[in-house]
């Protein structure tokens, strides 16, 4: 099993030379004093430290040992809670948190690199300080001044961590349905009583005290989701000094036994008339969850890079050293009984196609924390209404694609290892695990294609699809008379004119036939998804084609071998998409339900 190590010469290459991001942090008012490329260079460097020395030894142990319930308490797996400190000591709980409560305002196009190493080195570490920085996200927009000063500093730090507790036994994409409820008290808060499950380190003993963020119903909520509030209810009530009280009425009933990401926490949450303060308006909750859904979701699919990564890593490792029959063109190690794996065209077209995938994620999520940046730290309001719009857009696709050919990734890296890849000292099967719940969490896949092919496609009537096809028509223009390029601009302009007449013939279906949407939508996203690749690709190869003389060739080469597989072997399948996608909804609907 190789060690994990952050991929930070692509890292630099997509930040500096495809996205150009010191333009872009002296563009906004909101980064061009906090940040530049040394700063950036320097916390990516101390990140991969941590990554690979602290928490990415503690993976597999982790993953055997579990986290342990015991009467209402859960004890991490060893070495998480010291490295948790280290973590927290070193300031990366408050990376991108609001400097004005001690966090240290990082872009997100910055701290989706470190997400992604963390990620890498250990799934199931990352999610306790995700967790906190989406918990941040919506304290900081939405609570009172009050909670912000009591409790940001503190989970900021690291002192204290964040949880969501959202889901219930018979509420998960169906959130109006929950029950959960909140009863005022005299003094301004709220007594909430009800359960909720799949609540990720809702409980552990790494940090002093876990701040839970609950949605619930007040006694006069209106029915549905136009009646859910959000609860700020700590683990252990917090004084107005800042000290630590007695303990909140809430506790873990037990944790979850789960196929993957087994060292984490996954806890079911019971709150007896415990103590909350309201966040945000009430019945306003689920504003207040989606300020922070864009981050986690974006995150989500970090997740899933990073373990798709991971495997890659192994891998490539693997490959370059199992020797295993000769190579077609004839022996290329004379000298041993057999050659490396690596030459042979099949693994080369697993490891290429991992490798195709991989950095396209890359690109592809520094691409939408590009556009969150923009929407958060620019001052100019028709900028955040158009980068707004494109967060919108792609926030489902970053989230669904990247992982849906994240577990194919991971699969792919088992299967280079053969049987070995089944065996658990090598790593590659706990990827696979890891990397399966990343489809499900913070929204299945399935929602995340219905969102882009109902809310953000045919309700506006393309509206969103148009900034994006302004954007991709911009470059080809702009590229058009490179002859360099010739070879990726125009299959991306066949790829994007295919785009948009797909959507069209959809939104025109949707018009007659209410099945349209759900039976286009999966589809219809991976199609985009594999769209938005192609256009990073050319960007990716006009980048390397620009660096290829000064230097670091070796680099720059790989890249475009990369991206020239990438629209050989990979983009094709769009067209057995767009097949699918036009067939309609008929083939379907056509079986009765009792026939199944």
């Amino acid at each position: 099993m190789a060690d994990y190590k952050a991929p930070l010469r692509d890292m630099r290459f997509v930040l500096r030379e495809v996205f150009e991001i010191d333009k872009l942090w002296a563009s906004l008012a909101g980064t061009r004093d906090s940040v530049d490329v040394e700063t950036a260079d320097a916390i990516l460097e101390q990140a991969a430290k941590i990554a690979a020395e602290e928490i990415a030894p503690l993976s597999r142990e982790a993953d055997e040992h579990g986290s342990r319930w015991q009467q209402g308490e859960v004890v991490s797996p060893p070495g998480f809670k010291a490295a948790y400190q280290t973590f927290a000591e070193g300031g990366w709980c408050g990376l991108g948190g609001n400097a004005e409560y001690g966090g240290m305002g990082m872009p997100k196009t910055l701290v989706a690199q470190v997400e992604e190493m963390v990620q890498g080195a250990d799934m199931s570490f990352g999610l306790a300080p995700m967790l906190s920085a989406g918990a941040c996200l919506s304290i900081d927009a939405h609570a009172s001044e009050e909670l912000k000063d009591k409790y940001l500093p503190n989970l900021y730090s690291g002192i204290w961590s964040g949880a969501m507790d959202l889901t219930e036994p018979h509420a998960g994409t169906d959130l109006g349905m929950i029950r959960t409820r909140a009863e005022p008290n005299p003094d301004g808060s709220y007594s909430l009583t009800g359960t909720k499950i799949f609540i990720t380190w809702g409980e552990h003993d790494m940090a002093e005290n876990i701040i839970h963020l609950v949605l619930a119903k007040l006694p006069d909520a209106p029915a549905g989701s136009k009646g859910i509030s959000m609860f700020l209810v700590p683990k252990i009530l917090v004084n107005d000094d800042g000290s630590l009280g007695q303990r909140n009425s809430v506790a873990c009933g037990s944790i979850e036994k789960k196929m993957g990401i087994k060292a984490s926490a996954t806890c079911v949450m019971n709150y007896d008339g415990a103590r909350g303060w309201l966040v945000g308006e009430r019945n306003r909750g689920l504003a207040c969850m989606f300020t922070m859904m864009n981050y986690e979701r974006l995150g989500v699919g970090i997740q899933g890079l990073g373990a798709a990564d991971a495997s890659y890593q192994n891998a490539v490792e693997y490959a370059r050293e199992r020797l295993q029959s000769r190579s077609p063109e004839g022996a290329k190690n004379p000298d041993k009984a057999a050659d490396p794996i690596i030459v042979h065209p099949d693994v080369r077209r697993m490891l290429l196609t991992m490798r195709a995938f991989n950095e396209g994620a890359r690109a592809f999520s520094t691409y939408v924390a590009k556009w969150l940046d923009i929407a958060k730290f620019s001052d100019d309001k028709v900028d955040i209404k158009h980068a707004s719009g494109m967060v919108a857009l792609l926030t489902p696709i970053a989230k669904a694609f990247i992982t849906d050919k994240a577990l194919e990734t991971t699969v792919i890296g088992q299967q280079v290892f053969g049987g070995h890849g089944f065996i658990r000292e090598w790593g590659q099967e706990q990827l696979v695990r890891d990397a399966r719940i990343t489809q499900i969490y913070e929204g299945t896949n399935g929602i995340q294609a219905m969102d882009l092919m109902g809310r953000k496609t045919v309700a506006n009537g393309g509206e969103f699809l148009q900034l994006f096809v302004a954007e991709v028509e911009g470059f080809i223009r702009a590229n058009s008379d490179s002859e360099a390029l010739a070879e990726f601009i125009r299959p991306l302009s066949a790829e994007l004119d295919n785009l948009q007449r797909v959507s069209t013939t959809v939104i025109e279906q949707a018009r007659q036939d209410p099945n349209a949407i759900g039976a286009a939508a999966v589809e219809y996203l991976h199609l985009f998804g594999y769209t938005v690749y192609a256009y990073l690709w050319a960007s990716m190869a006009k980048a390397a084609l620009a660096g290829i003389e000064g230097g670091d060739a070796d680099f720059y080469r790989a890249k475009l071998a990369v991206a020239r597989f990438y629209y050989g072997r990979l983009l094709p399948q769009t067209k057995a998409l767009s097949a699918h996608i036009l067939e309609g909804s008929g083939p379907l609907m056509a079986l009765e339900a009792e026939l199944f």
